[in-house]
């Protein structure tokens, strides 16, 4: 018999068993000629689940959270702290020294003013609350290629400078005194402006009138440090770090941090015009948010074995517990053609203008992977690792096949305790497999959709998920020739 016409005919009838609940113990006869024999057969069982508290992920992002606000469902308070560092590209120019006309009395170069700008598109909460944080300059840039967790703090691990710069400031999403700043389109991009035109006084005991001078003076006597982003932020500017300790209600994406510093120069020899030279954070340099959850609040929801939750960014993930065992009882010899579990939401019970958004993916993977996966940037691969998105007209996340994990999970385990008697003591997380939210990138290629990166999802998103004391299904079909 043709084995692609065969495995077609079976893939099609196993889309019928799916989709329907009629009688399959003749299946196996209806499929093949009666000389292959094929045995089809169906089988249900129970895997059970539970919350289990997060306290950090890979912030692996390019884009920061900065802000605080109080999740309207379940009471927890999420800040967000940002850090970032800023590009400066490759060819840098200002002009030559003598063009530029803003001087003080001793004839010195200085910069007219300087300001940080984050730019957001989006926000989460009111945009009308009162926030409060702290600019502190960094003493050092982060290290290349490593891996940052959420729970980084900058200030902690002794990377904000000692007596360096240091501005308090007070925001709200919707700045109704901030001159308005649009794009090249013409567009105006909310953003949280703080200037930076006091004293400043660098690492060598030099002082500018402002952050402005420092980094003009800077370009003109070392101009070999702004070749390019590495020496930039090793020997200018390390990078800000932006901490919230005041306000509650409003957390902004950040989509673009820029450091502008404005001055003046000669357009002729008699006019003078207004000018100003910008560096941006981009992908090529380090960011990332440091996320602080209330854990007296995480604890309680995990405690709550009605459902589970799956709560970002960081906070809580699921944990699977899956009936490998049971599912290969009888069946040790047969192959698994689908292994299907639905993961329902339960819907909010509270109504707010401000509740949290579902998460929009969930990832599965083993549980003793979790961070080997986001830490090597895998990508899914259904076969030991899957993503599920959400659908809004069924209410679900659908891992539609997990078969091939489930095989390997037993393989693994039946060759584990064939070589070691305490193999199971030694990997007591063997069938249990995480539940993650996490935000996906896909390209297109030849009119398909590669799947091209799967991080951790560092948007503000809680869901709860049928489970808990009410156990989840998996439906099984197998295979097998007489």
């Amino acid at each position: 018999m043709n084995l692609k016409f065969f495995w077609g005919v079976v893939a099609a009838a196993l889309l019928l068993l799916t989709s329907c609940d009629e009688n399959t113990s003749q299946f196996g006869e209806t499929l093949t000629d009666n000389e292959d024999n094929l045995s089809v057969s169906f089988a249900t069982f129970n895997a059970y689940s539970r919350s289990v508290p997060v306290n950090s992920v890979i912030a692996r992002t390019t884009q920061g959270y900065l802000g605080r606000i109080k999740d309207p469902e379940t009471g927890a308070l999420i800040t967000g702290d940002y850090m970032t560092q800023f590009n400066c590209l490759e060819g840098y120019r200002i002009g030559p020294i003598d063009s530029i006309a803003s001087r003080d009395e001793n004839g010195q170069i200085i910069a007219d003013s300087c300001l940080v700008r984050l730019f957001y598109r989006n926000f989460y909460g009111d945009s009308l609350a009162t926030m409060k944080m702290t600019l502190y300059e960094l003493d050092h840039p982060m290290l290349e290629n490593t891996n940052y967790y959420s729970s980084f703090s900058p200030l902690d691990e002794g990377y904000v400078r000692k007596n360096g710069l240091c501005k308090t400031h007070v925001f709200s999403m919707v700045n109704k005194t901030e001159a308005k700043v649009k794009n090249s389109t013409n567009e105006y991009i909310n953003n949280i402006c703080v200037r930076l035109n006091d004293p400043y006084t660098d690492k060598n005991g030099n002082t500018y009138n402002n952050f402005g001078t420092y980094i003009l003076r800077t370009y003109y006597a070392h101009p070999e440090y702004f070749k390019n982003s590495k020496a930039f932020t090793r020997n200018v500017i390390p990078g800000f770090f932006f901490k919230m300790n005041g306000g509650l209600g409003a957390i902004a994406y950040v989509a673009v941090p820029q450091l502008n510093v404005y001055y003046r120069g000669y357009l002729k020899p008699d006019s003078i015009s207004s000018r100003y030279t910008l560096f941006s954070g981009t992908e090529e340099v380090l960011q990332t948010t440091t996320v602080t959850n209330d854990p007296q609040v995480i604890n309680q929801l995990v405690s709550d074995n009605t459902c589970t939750y799956v709560k970002g960014p960081a906070g809580i993930f699921t944990e699977v517990t899956l009936p490998v065992d049971e599912v290969f009882k009888g069946h040790e010899h047969d192959s698994i053609n689908t292994a299907k579990m639905m993961l329902y939401r339960i819907n909010n019970s509270q109504v707010s203008d401000y509740l949290l958004p579902s998460a929009s993916s969930l990832l599965m993977v083993e549980s003793d992977s979790v961070n080997a996966f986001f830490e090597a940037s895998k990508l899914a691969n259904s076969k030991n690792s899957y993503l599920a998105n959400f659908s809004s007209s069924t209410n679900r996340y659908a891992f539609n096949n997990i078969g091939k994990l489930l095989t390997t999970l037993y393989r693994k385990k039946t060759e584990g305790c064939k070589n070691d008697p305490q193999w199971m003591e030694k990997h007591p997380n063997w069938n249990k497999v995480m539940i993650i939210p996490v935000s996906t990138n896909y390209v297109t290629y030849n009119s398909n959709s590669v799947l091209t990166q799967v991080a951790n999802d560092m948007t503000l998103t809680s869901t709860r998920l049928r489970g808990g004391q009410t156990p989840l299904v998996i439906d099984v079909i197998y295979s097998k020739f007489d």
